[in-house]
């Protein structure tokens, strides 16, 4: 009774409407109320890749398995009347070259004589805007995937840091397991290539899920070099430049057109197989178009295995990685070239007075900042006084510790022809105006007269020194900072100390006491609140100042500490200091023994 319903309502459609459903590009389908095709239009029947006959009498699910039907929306359709529109997905008998197709159907019911006597149904597909929906979606989430790892690779300059990162990244986002690897340096014994073919890389960094992360040290942890044999994917992908996916459980055996595995040596199947790892993904780590080394990424147990997809997202993010890998390898670079000039320059500076011990040191900033232009220098005087020096070339890398060598130079010929620290400067500074392309340089500067205890001191914009007592308490001594040297603002103004015996004087650059979230003279009251090693002598106190230091430290540190060596004064003699006697400040900021 119902089918009949059915094609009654069909046969008593006017001849301009049944036009209309034949025409239409849409696909049109009207089913009985057990959902069996009654009618099908040209556009449906080619859709489905069956005739418009074949369809008859027969249910969606009949003709096509392979289809997600949705028949319960159907039904409901049946049931309370509601037009519906769903979207459905798989594949129908006609050829497709996608691998899932999408269509969208809009559903209503049809009723004769008050009774329900089936629906129609018109179907779209959509698996073309479905295709550029889901890319435009995977789109997105790669971009955000990449401005989330902007914040998290590459946070200092350090290459082991910045590979640890983005092994890190990736297992928490692709992988349950990843590997960087990295060329050697050309410049090493490991860079030289093997007679057999054999790439060797040097493992910089390994993470993996809790699970795994034990039994993958055993493959080599960071900093081993692990050889990689010819034809084995890491070689591949650093010869094409491409991402390659494998599975890693295969059992087939090697043949004449790939005579060799892809793992790196036999025993790594069996540890694959061993630790459950089934799918590898490598791609190459390029910068600059020079390979700088490859990232391999494993899952295990149930996770998927890798697909096209994943091939470019890991891509997109060695891709940006590795420039910031290459930038730190060129900072690394410049930064072990830096300090090695700025230590050949300090390891000898001039030699003082037999009256005066002096002991220097020198510690580089962190692997994070650029090394800086600190410096010191002692310069022995035909009069028997001895000049300490010590300065900050602003700016950091090769450039400042060049600098900074200059300056130097440039004291050890002034202070023999200028009687006081702050004529010095001011030659010193009319001197680097006359360079032009000279950096800027702090630069404290003390006239040493240990016979009377006296010190005269000027200041070109650099921190003032302090005073180690006998009892290891630290004072910090006013002085009046003039301008740096080189930028001919001149206008340095002369202060003077005096000592008793057993005080030391030390000097050092703004990396001992500047933090960038702390205000300067917290910064120096910090500083003189130490208390040091009670009569140590200048190498043991800034041993002590050292130890106290942060490590490592965000700017260079450099220190320079200097003793007075005096027999110890009579009473009451001419210009000596008895050792009981304590310091006091007088006007004008000079310092003396009260009394």
């Amino acid at each position: 009774m119902a089918d009949s319903s059915v094609d009654d309502l069909w046969h008593d459609l006017p001849q301009p409407l049944r036009q209309v459903l034949d025409g239409t590009p849409a696909g049109v389908a009207v089913l009985d109320t057990a959902l069996r095709y009654r009618y099908v239009n040209p556009a449906l029947a080619a859709m489905n890749g069956i005739p418009a006959e074949l369809h008859l009498g027969r249910t969606i699910a009949q003709l096509l398995p392979d289809i997600d039907a949705r028949e319960d929306v159907l039904r409901a359709v049946l049931a309370d009347g509601l037009p519906r529109e769903v979207t459905s997905s798989g594949h129908t008998r006609a050829a497709s070259p996608t691998h899932r197709r999408y269509w969208h159907g809009a559903y209503h019911r049809l009723e004769s004589g008050g009774r329900t006597v089936g629906l129609v149904g018109m179907v779209l597909e959509v698996t073309a805007s479905r295709r550029q929906q889901l890319e435009l979606e995977q789109a997105r989430a790669r971009l955000a995937l990449l401005d989330t790892a902007a914040t998290r690779i590459g946070t200092t300059l350090d290459v082991d840091t910045t590979c640890g990162e983005l092994a890190a990244f990736l297992v928490e986002h692709l992988a349950d397991a990843a590997v960087v690897e990295l060329l050697p340096e050309p410049d090493t014994r490991h860079a030289r290539p093997q007679a057999d073919g054999t790439r060797r890389l040097r493992r910089a960094a390994l993470a993996a899920d809790p699970e795994l992360v034990d039994r993958l040290r055993r493959l080599g942890d960071r900093g081993d070099h692990v050889d990689h044999r010819p034809g084995s994917v890491v070689p591949r992908c650093l010869a094409d430049g491409l991402p390659i996916v494998e599975s890693l459980l295969t059992d087939e055996e090697p043949t004449d057109e790939e005579p060799v595995r892809s793992t790196p040596d036999a025993a790594r199947t069996a540890f694959y197989r061993e630790v459950g790892a089934h799918s590898g993904l490598t791609v190459p780590l390029t910068a600059r178009g020079q390979r700088i080394g490859t990232v391999t990424l494993l899952r295990a147990g149930a996770s998927p295995g890798f697909d096209p997809d994943d091939a470019v997202a890991a891509q997109d993010l060695a891709r940006r990685a590795a420039i910031t890998l290459d930038n730190a390898r060129r900072y690394s670079r410049e930064h072990d070239v830096a300090v090695d000039l700025q230590r050949a320059m300090l390891a000898q500076p001039g030699h003082p007075h037999p009256d005066i011990e002096v002991a220097f040191r020198y510690r580089p900033a962190g692997t994070g900042a650029l090394i800086g232009g600190d410096w010191y220098e002692t310069v022995a005087l035909p009069d028997g006084r001895t000049v300490l020096a010590i300065g900050d070339v602003m700016g950091h890398g090769i450039e400042a510790a060049a600098h900074m060598s200059h300056y130097q130079a440039m004291l050890r010929a002034t202070a023999l022809l200028e009687p006081t620290a702050d004529r010095l400067l001011a030659r010193m500074d009319a001197l680097a105006c006359e360079v032009h392309d000279y950096r800027p340089s702090t630069c404290l500067a003390v006239y040493a007269e240990p016979a009377r205890g006296r010190f005269g001191f000027a200041s070109a914009g650099h921190l003032p020194p302090v005073v180690v007592r006998p009892d290891g308490r630290v004072s910090l001594l006013p002085v009046e900072p003039g301008p740096p040297l080189g930028t001919g603002l001149r206008g340095y103004a002369p202060g003077t100390v005096v000592l008793p015996p057993g005080h030391t004087l030390l000097l050092f650059t703004d990396g001992l006491v500047e933090r960038r979230d702390e205000d300067i003279d917290r910064s120096l009251a910090r500083l003189t609140a130490l208390r040091l090693p009670a009569g140590a002598g200048p190498a043991r106190l800034l041993d002590a100042v050292l130890a106290d230091a942060p490590s490592p430290a965000e700017d260079d540190i450099a220190l320079l500490a200097a003793t007075p060596i005096r027999p110890e004064p009579g009473p009451g003699g001419p210009g000596r200091l008895r050792s009981r006697e304590v310091l006091t400040v007088l006007p004008g900021g000079r310092w003396a023994p009260a009394g």
